[in-house]
């Protein structure tokens, strides 16, 4: 069977959530393939998917990067490994059970029915469906895509939500190497660039958890950047520089 869409999770220090998700995406579609892009990391990630490639295969890839690289460019990565493996829908996730697997199987279906170019898993599109964040953080959250929100235009409810599925016309046309963000405004700047390309982004809501294993990888620094990023974007786009 033809494997047509690649689901692209970043990794660091992921080898139990990975010990539990690599099963549960490769029985969910018989289309789905799996590209895991490691930061090294020390708990040997890495060694757990090249052993679940002798399981799965042809359907688990792996990147291997040296060092902590950032989440912007294990996307990036991801999205040319797709392109020149020639996958028609490319899905982000991240490991941690924040984001259920099983909603892949609508927000790709989004994408192959013409639903949207982009089909986003959205935390904010019907009310706000998050499970176990503090206060603070949900505050921290909301208050960045209404921002973003504000700022681009785009009339997008979940601006930095990194669960979705993106059909390949849109990596091939939005140009790669000119994405600069690396952290959570790394999403926002996929979506503003599609959105001014003129592809239609979808939202389909899904209930996001925080994560029970591992460690939350947001930081000051990342907060910084998204809010400085977003204006970059806007003055870039205004003298069609994006």
């Amino acid at each position: 069977m033809q494997h047509d869409t690649l689901i692209i999770i970043p990794t660091y220090n992921e080898y139990k959530n990975m010990q539990r998700m690599v099963p549960i995406v490769m029985e969910l579609d018989k289309r789905f393939a799996l590209l895991v892009v490691d930061d090294g990391s020390p708990d040997k990630t890495a060694d757990l998917i090249e052993n679940f490639q002798q399981k799965y295969e042809n359907r688990i890839h792996l990147l291997k990067r040296e060092g902590k690289q950032g989440l912007g460019t294990a996307y990036v990565a991801g999205f040319r490994y797709a392109l020149e493996h020639s996958f028609q829908y490319i899905c982000e996730m991240d490991a941690d059970f924040s984001h259920d697997p099983h909603d892949l199987v609508r927000l790709v279906e989004g994408v192959r029915t013409g639903k949207g170019d982009i089909v986003i898993g959205s935390r904010y599109c019907k009310g706000i469906s998050i499970i176990n964040w503090p206060l603070s953080r949900l505050i921290l959250s909301y208050s960045a895509n209404l921002y973003a929100r504000f700022v681009t235009g785009a009339n997008i409810m979940d601006m930095t939500a990194g669960f979705k599925c993106i059909h390949r016309r849109v990596l091939e046309k939005i140009d790669l190497s000119r994405i600069r963000s690396n952290g959570y405004s790394f999403q926002i700047e996929v979506h503003f660039r599609a959105f001014k390309a003129g592809f239609t982004i979808a939202e389909e809501s899904i209930i996001f958890r925080e994560r029970e294993e591992g460690v939350s990888k947001m930081s000051k620094a990342i907060v910084r950047e998204a809010i400085w990023r977003v204006w970059s974007l806007k003055m870039q786009s205004i003298f069609n520089a994006l």
